[in-house]
């Protein structure tokens, strides 16, 4: 894989940007990369599931809804949202393994909970196996409650009906949602 970021750093040392369309190879690279964890839970299925396609990269790109992390001048993490019944929807965040467990995906996260405040939005919601430990209950940390599913939204029980006719749905999965609070100002 291109673009070796070398040993693990903090993530302080990362930049978190607006993706554009000269980073979309480089995106389903590191969703392909990040992907491979899944092979260490047994769920060797997702791990072979294909990445975002260019088109679906391109048009978040058009819309202000994909943002890249890199370090030194290198992406090693993405993340894409869009608007679900007029809430934010996380639909993917990726890290390449070597960049992993510093934070890098929890800053893409941030970002997108930033988004969705500048947007108004009074949540922000995802689908994720229940699980795994960098799935649920790493965002169940990050403040995210599941959302049952006589609860679900029109437009999370079509993702969550979607991911079930994809045959994502090896392991249970979820959705999940987070109230997004205004941010303080440095006034």
């Amino acid at each position: 894989m291109s673009g070796d970021v070398g040993p693990r750093r903090r993530a302080s040392d990362v930049e978190v940007r607006q993706a554009d369309e000269g980073d979309i190879s480089r995106m389903i690279e590191v969703e392909l990369d990040a992907g491979q964890m899944f092979r260490t839970v047994g769920l060797d299925a997702i791990a072979d599931e294909e990445a975002d396609d260019p088109e679906t990269l391109r048009a978040h790109i058009a819309d202000g809804t994909a943002w890249v992390a890199e370090r030194g001048g290198a992406v090693i993490g993405y993340a894409v949202a869009s608007i679900v019944d007029g809430h934010a929807h996380l639909g993917q965040v990726s890290v390449i393994r070597a960049a992993q467990r510093i934070g890098i995906g929890r800053s893409l996260i941030e970002q997108v909970e930033h988004w969705g405040r500048e947007q108004q939005l009074g949540s922000i919601t995802l689908t994720t196996f229940v699980d795994v430990r960098w799935n649920a209950p790493y965002y169940a940390r990050l403040g995210y409650e599941a959302v049952p599913d006589s609860e679900l939204t029109p437009g999370l029980a079509a993702i969550r009906a979607n991911e079930i006719a994809d045959g994502i749905d090896l392991r249970p999965r979820i959705a999940m949602r987070k109230r997004l609070t205004p941010e303080k100002s440095d006034v």
